[in-house]
This record gives C-alpha cells, sequence and structure tokens, in this order.
C-alpha cells in the first residue's frame, strides 16, 4: 500500500503513513485527470501543427522557409 510521509517542523520528526483508501482513491483520480489534460493538449497541439502543414502547403513554402520570412 502507498504510503505518505509526515514531518513535525517543530521536533524534525517524520513519520511514514500507509495511505487510506479514500487518500488512494483521490491520487488515481488526480492522476488519471492529469494523465487526460495531458493527452488533450497533445490532441490540440497536434491539430494546430496539421492545420500549420495545411496553410503551408496552399501556400506553396516550406517550414523552413516560413521561419525564414518569420525572422
Amino acid at each position: 500500500m502507498p504510503t505518505k510521509l509526515i514531518i513535525n517542523c517543530e521536533t524534525g520528526e517524520q513519520t511514514e503513513v500507509e495511505l487510506t483508501a479514500e487518500e488512494v482513491a483521490e491520487r488515481e483520480t488526480i492522476t488519471q485527470k492529469a494523465i487526460d489534460e495531458k493527452a488533450a493538449k497533445e490532441a490540440e497541439l497536434a491539430a494546430q501543427a496539421k492545420v500549420k502543414a495545411d496553410v503551408l502547403k496552399r501556400l506553396g513554402i516550406t517550414e523552413q522557409e516560413a521561419k525564414a520570412l518569420l525572422s
């Protein structure tokens, strides 16, 4: 079972405690939310890259030429 570390700042005492079922479930929920958000962001970036590539193709210029124009 996963654990958490509790540190008493006044004494420096460290105690390792097993997580409760609720804490484990909360961590899993938070982890899944982060995974979902990352996947959504990656999908958004991929869609933006596809649009950019399509525009460059329609304009008949390469990505290197577009970078040169913007610099």
